[in-house]
């Protein structure tokens, strides 16, 4: 089979030939159909990564593809069946070899492209929303870096329980994309002051972000008393540091989301997330924004895409 293999760190992903994986017990072998990309990735290549996987090693957190072989002692999945997976890596190759526990069946009337785009950008907003912050109908909500691939997830999931949305995002072609997804109000993080216009709108209850840096820190000066702030990436390239004193005086709530690390920790609430979140898609209630999809020798082109923040909602290869 192939596959897009990271062999150095910081280089361009190399297309080799590698055998195909066999499934071993608890696991299905799966003909991947399509790959979702994400922020993750571009870490892993630079090898900055919550885990730091041996070189070579196959790029590609989540998948979407049908099962063609099941190992021993595998039930409830059958060969033919369409499945998604967060796999951590893998994605990016023709077929691999993933745990069944881990896979999460597609409705009939999800494409490939959806699925791919599906578990984790949803998965991570709605364990943060839900799970992590216990945000209530009628709440102000801010996301940050509102267009990108989890940040938009978070608009529509956010207006779909009930919140109040504000979505900040760099220019107004991605601003148009937010309010399309249900934002209420836009902040232009290229010329407006996010901590003047959230403040003049009443203040923060729950802030997402996967930005941090300077924004961070307007975030959390925009806040209501008792707000809960989830930092779930750094996109910005800046780790804030988190004055004590501020969150003691205003009793904020500062939540971790690494929505990946569940996956060990307390696999129900990944589970149980899904299908809240297959159900709403089911129901028509959401729709995964793609807005790009390339094929499997150009996986280094779809990486760029999120590379120089060009990309809005998900990028997707396209493997078979």
């Amino acid at each position: 089979m192939r596959a897009m293999q990271v062999t150095a760190y910081d280089q361009p992903l190399a297309l080799r030939d590698l055998d195909r994986p066999a499934p071993k017990a608890g696991e299905v072998q799966v003909k991947i159909a399509t790959c979702g990309l994400n922020f993750g990735d571009l870490l892993l290549i630079k090898g900055t990564y919550q885990q730091k996987p041996d070189l070579p090693f196959t790029l590609g957190m989540e998948l979407a593809g049908t099962i063609t072989g099941l190992g021993h002692g595998v039930q409830g999945f059958s060969i033919g069946q369409r499945i998604a997976a967060y796999t951590g890596l893998g994605g990016l190759a023709e077929y691999a070899a993933v745990p069944a526990d881990i896979c999460v069946p597609i409705p009939d009337q999800m494409t490939n492209e959806d699925a791919a785009a599906f578990l984790i950008a949803y998965g991570t907003s709605h364990v943060a929303l839900h799970h992590r912050a216990r945000m209530q109908p009628k709440e102000r909500l801010l996301v940050l870096g509102a267009s990108g691939g989890v940040g938009l997830t978070a608009v529509e999931l956010g207006k779909l329980m009930g919140a109040e949305v504000i979505a900040c995002a760099r220019g107004k072609a991605k601003l148009d994309i937010c309010r399309d997804a249900g934002a209420d109000h836009l902040i232009d993080s290229d010329t407006d002051d996010i901590r003047d216009v959230v403040k003049s709108l009443g203040g923060a209850d729950v802030v997402y972000d996967p930005v941090g840096g300077a924004q961070f820190t307007a975030a959390m000066r925009a806040c209501n008393p008792e707000a809960r702030i989830l930092p779930l990436g750094f996109a910005s390239g800046e780790v804030p540091q988190i004055p004590a004193n501020i969150i003691m005086v205003k009793n904020l709530n500062v939540l971790g989301v690494f929505w990946g690390g569940y996956k060990t920790t307390n696999p129900t609430v990944l589970t149980d997330s899904f299908k809240v979140l297959i159900d709403w898609y089911r129901a028509g209630k959401l729709k995964p924004h793609v807005s790009n999809v390339l094929e499997l020798e150009q996986a280094n082109a779809a990486l760029d895409l999120l590379r120089t923040r060009q990309a809005t909602g998900k990028v997707i290869v396209r493997v078979a």
